[in-house]
């Protein structure tokens, strides 16, 4: 039973972190899109 819990927390443990990851890595896209449009229009 606690091996099964256990393992349920490590797992939305790692599930979180890696939803954080994408997050971040979008914001990190659009954020170098707009600079670049920046640059466009300068």
């Amino acid at each position: 039973m606690k091996q099964g819990i256990l393992f349920g927390i490590a797992l939305l443990f790692a599930l979180s972190a890696m939803a954080c990851n994408t997050v971040r890595g979008v914001g990190k896209d659009i954020e170098a899109g707009g600079k670049a449009i920046q640059k466009a229009t300068h």
